[in-house]
């Protein structure tokens, strides 16, 4: 496996190099960020397929985005892919004390693990900065992740720190009140933007549709379901779901668009009762 390894930084080197492809050799790091995300996603899609081929492929795809930056790195002299796995192996490693200690530990549980984990990393940005003080509990979560995934990780940290809505029947209805008064909120503020519409209002009413979603999102964690992934199935079924409509309203003779709202709803629920009974796309 190492001499494979090898053999792909080897050719990743070669494709940057002089005489190799102007495509690779004008790539940034900037110009490469859109591509790793959406590498990313699509080895999400080969997962929730259940493709292992397709995931091999895809997997490949992610380590070619590792290597890129490793390369560019070491064109700047500033790391190389060996740098890269040393800091893995030694993070690994000093996360993991339960494993690698002198006296390692086999009663430890998942949830406790979880929470050494943060503690560590705590202690690491400690001794990181200047002052020696620890950052915040939810330091670490990229801006730049999907806003529903970063409010799901965000609910998460604050969690470890007992930041939380209480554990079960009574946490439950807490959060489903919350969710409650948040959609009257999105009420006062729709009634406040339709009779003085400006951008104060508007704004109000997007902040309170936020609240609402950061809600469902803690719903969604408080059942210990990943909101992201939730939302995503969603996304698939009603994809499904309308392009089945759009092939049954072509069988009829008709565009989707010149169907009235009745007509419409008579497909939908084609689309799901075919979906339940698995004969749909």
């Amino acid at each position: 496996m190492s001499n494979r390894f090898d053999e792909v930084v080897a050719i990743m080197a070669r494709l940057r190099g002089d005489g190799g492809c102007p495509w690779d050799r004008k790539q940034t790091r900037e110009s490469l960020k859109s591509y790793l995300i959406e590498e990313a996603y699509e080895v999400l899609e080969t997962i929730d397929a259940q493709d292992d081929r397709k995931l091999k492929e895809e997997l490949g795809d992610v380590l070619l985005q590792i290597l890129f930056h490793a390369e560019i790195g070491r064109e700047r002299q500033t790391f190389t892919i060996e740098d890269v796995l040393q800091t893995l192996a030694e993070k690994l490693i000093r996360r993991h004390p339960h494993v690698f200690s002198e006296s390692p530990s086999d009663t430890i549980t998942a949830a406790e693990v979880l929470h050494r984990w943060e503690e560590i990393k705590q202690q690491e940005k400690a001794q990181q900065s200047e002052d020696g003080e620890e950052g915040s509990a939810i330091d670490g979560v990229p801006k730049a992740l999907p806003a529903l995934l970063r409010a799901y990780q965000l609910q998460l940290k604050a969690a470890r720190v007992g930041f939380d809505w209480p554990e079960g029947k009574t946490g439950y209805r807490q959060i489903l009140e919350k969710i409650q008064e948040e959609l009257q909120e999105v009420g006062a503020a729709r009634a406040e933007f339709l009779q003085v519409p400006h951008d104060r209002s508007l704004r109000r009413l997007e902040d309170e549709i936020g609240d609402l979603l950061f809600a469902v999102v803690n719903l969604a964690r408080h059942l210990k379901l990943n909101p992201e992934e939730a939302l995503r199935r969603t996304a698939n079924r009603f994809t499904e779901r309308f392009t089945s409509m759009e092939a049954a309203a072509k069988q009829q003779g008709h565009r989707l668009s010149d169907m009235s709202s009745k007509e419409q709803e008579v497909l939908w629920e084609q689309a799901k009762a075919a979906e339940r009974k698995g004969t749909g796309p």
